[in-house]
């Protein structure tokens, strides 16, 4: 027999290795004897047997030595229990996926987050999605304005979390999570927080306003919050804090992201005519209203939901342990701001 000959019978015989086998392997293996494994796979123990005869044949490797009164895993045998352990468990898995996608559930849940949206209540409703959809992948983006809420209508997001754009278009349906309050802040050192409250539009005109941009063309032509001629966009809310802190300019900033600079003096707070105060940004879950999300997506909304629950009317600054969320303020005045 040539060396092809011998090499393609030898693939036929690794190719007719079977779940069966494998299962039948663990169980003696696990249990000790091949009776035993009998009883737990309900079968005959000559049945066990004659199986991890027949596959040690397949594999070409002695899996148990059979010198003794009990069978003993050999070298070999103990080297290929973990791979079989390992075969049987992401078998297990891909039947409890296919399982679950024959029964509607994603096989992936794409979602852009609002960037003001709280990220601590964001990481635990992804914590507690991760233990109920161990098998569903969840890719996240984080956007701001319309770029929110683009991939959600050109279908490449199946839910998005929203607030820092006031239009939504018709298409789309939304669900209330909660609202973030909103302050207009400054570094201590810039000229606008030496001016005497309530600092006026048109003593605003002189500085720099440092602006959240719209990636998308959802709000191209439009303002929302902006106050000063001289603006600064940015298409990033760390490179804006960043910039607020380093005296570059003033704007708003989620009070969550803040809180901690206001309390250090890093960063103060402006009182400002046209900024109304107790300013809340209301976020909402988002969905085309022709493809509502499936199983993992409506879940992840009513987790969202659940933990944003006790502050609904309230800035979310901090998700305890126990997932229920501190407020900070008592205001319950509420708009929306870009």
């Amino acid at each position: 027999m040539d060396f092809d000959t011998i090499h393609r019978y030898a693939r036929w015989m690794l190719d007719g290795v079977s779940l069966d086998q494998l299962r039948t392997f663990v169980a003696a293996a696990d249990s000790g004897s091949f009776s035993s494994a009998g009883r737990r796979l309900g079968r005959a123990q000559s049945v066990v047997s004659q199986t991890m005869a027949n596959l040690e044949g397949q594999l070409g490797v002695k899996l148990f030595d059979r010198s003794g009164r009990l069978p003993l895993l050999t070298e070999a045998g103990r080297a290929l229990l973990a791979d079989a352990r390992a075969v049987l468990h992401r078998m297990d898995a891909f039947k409890v996926r296919a399982r679950g996608l024959s029964e509607g559930l994603e096989p992936e849940l794409s979602a852009a987050v609002d960037v003001m949206f709280p990220i601590e209540l964001l990481t635990r409703a992804v914590t507690d999605f991760q233990t109920a959809f161990p098998d569903t992948p969840l890719r996240i983006y984080v956007e701001a304005m319309g770029a929110v809420l683009q991939p959600v209508l050109d279908r490449r997001c199946a839910i998005a979390i929203s607030g820092s754009l006031p239009l939504v278009p018709s298409e789309l349906s939304q669900d209330r999570l909660l609202a973030v309050g909103m302050v207009m802040v400054a570094a201590p050192a810039h000229p606008v927080a030496a001016l005497p409250a309530p600092i006026s539009s048109k003593a605003l005109e002189g500085f720099v306003q440092l602006v959240l941009t719209d990636r998308s063309k959802l709000s191209e032509g439009r303002d929302f919050g902006v106050l000063s001629p001289k603006t600064w966009r940015l298409a990033d809310l760390g490179a804006k804090l960043s910039f607020l802190r380093a005296g570059l300019g003033w704007g708003s900033m989620p009070h969550w992201l803040v809180a901690d600079d206001l309390a250090a003096g890093t960063l103060v707070e402006l009182a400002i005519e046209d900024w109304p105060t107790g300013f809340k940004m209301p976020m909402f879950a988002v969905h085309r209203s022709d493809g509502p999300p499936g199983p993992a997506g409506r879940w992840l909304i009513q987790r969202l939901k659940a933990l944003a629950s006790d502050c609904a009317e309230h800035d979310a600054d901090t998700l305890p342990e126990d997932g229920t969320v501190r407020t900070s303020t008592s205001n319950t005045s509420e708009q929306r701001t870009a």
